[in-house]
């Protein structure tokens, strides 16, 4: 992968990239308010070098170029945005590796196959991935984008450009003030709305950040650290390792989206079972994150 910075745009040079698959995962909600898709471009605003950037990411002949429309930023925030692409888009990770594991997996096989150059979209902030994942509790993908869109509306901070505008997610230290009610008046639940001013208070008391989290090195030591915190279990520590914290051996095994294709796509009466998924999951060592992520796209 190599990155040139052109002034006015940055190229970002990477091989093995379906840009539509970013685009359809990208797109799959009408109430997303985090970005936006329009004639094959995705547009977002990040804090970057404490300054918020509009960037908009489009297929180049190379790989990707990002643009920015509103205004050029410094240099340093230009690095900074193409950084940030980078890990946001999984655009400096070589699939082959995944690919020879998948080609002899019954599972995958065919999947992987049909999706390949598919990569995992993450959640670079891990407030933002901690609140997202606890959004998704027990509720439907349409309810969860919801509740993230009122929570962004009324919380987060958003710049102008063109009619149209860009929404920031809210930072912790804001979140951290709230009290319960400001949250369950927009339709959270008392306990998430507990869970996530907690998770606010504790990174703004210093007690979490990714950083930390990275620093334990051991995935085991990561999961056992998050399950400790109050309303983080199983599936929420490891859906925020595998879109967030970038840990390939993450495994959402509870999750209902994984169960359901599963069940479509081995013609199953009934959802299997978790021994059986951990099962069939021993074949993906290295690479369950992703093996995840392309299950969840063929439910699309």
């Amino acid at each position: 992968m190599k990155i040139t910075d052109q002034g006015n745009k940055v190229l970002i040079q990477a091989d093995d990239i379906n840009f539509k698959e970013y685009l359809i995962y990208l797109d799959r909600n009408p109430n997303e308010i985090l970005h936006h898709i329009k004639d094959r471009t995705i547009s977002k605003v990040a804090m970057l070098n404490h300054e918020p950037v509009i960037f908009q990411v489009q297929q180049d002949s190379n790989g990707l170029a990002v643009s920015f429309p509103r205004i050029v930023p410094s240099v340093e925030a230009r690095n900074a945005t193409a950084l940030y692409t980078v890990e946001w888009l999984d655009l400096d990770r070589n699939l082959e590796p995944f690919y020879d594991m998948a080609r002899t997996d019954p599972i995958l096989q065919h999947v992987v196959e049909r999706f390949k150059g598919h990569r995992l979209v993450g959640v670079p902030d891990l407030f933002e991935a901690l609140c997202w994942a606890i959004m998704g509790q027990q509720v439907s993908l349409h309810v969860a984008y919801l509740l993230k869109k009122r929570f962004v509306e009324t919380f987060g901070q958003s710049v102008a450009f063109e009619g149209t505008l860009y929404w920031l997610f809210p930072t912790f230290e804001h979140i951290a003030k709230l009290t319960v009610h400001d949250l369950t008046s927009l339709k959270f639940t008392q306990k998430k709305a507990e869970y996530i001013i907690g998770i606010a208070q504790r990174m703004a008391y210093g007690q979490l950040s990714k950083e930390s989290l990275l620093q334990r090195g051991n995935i085991g030591e990561m999961e056992k650290y998050l399950t400790e915190i109050r309303g983080i279990g199983n599936w929420t520590a490891n859906y925020v390792m595998m879109r967030c914290l970038r840990q390939q051996d993450a495994f959402p095994l509870a999750d209902a989206g994984l169960h359901n294709a599963l069940k479509r796509i081995l013609h199953l009466e009934k959802k299997p079972g978790l021994d059986e998924i951990n099962a069939w999951s021993g074949n993906w060592s290295g690479w369950k994150a992703y093996a995840t992520f392309y299950l969840w796209r063929s439910l699309l």
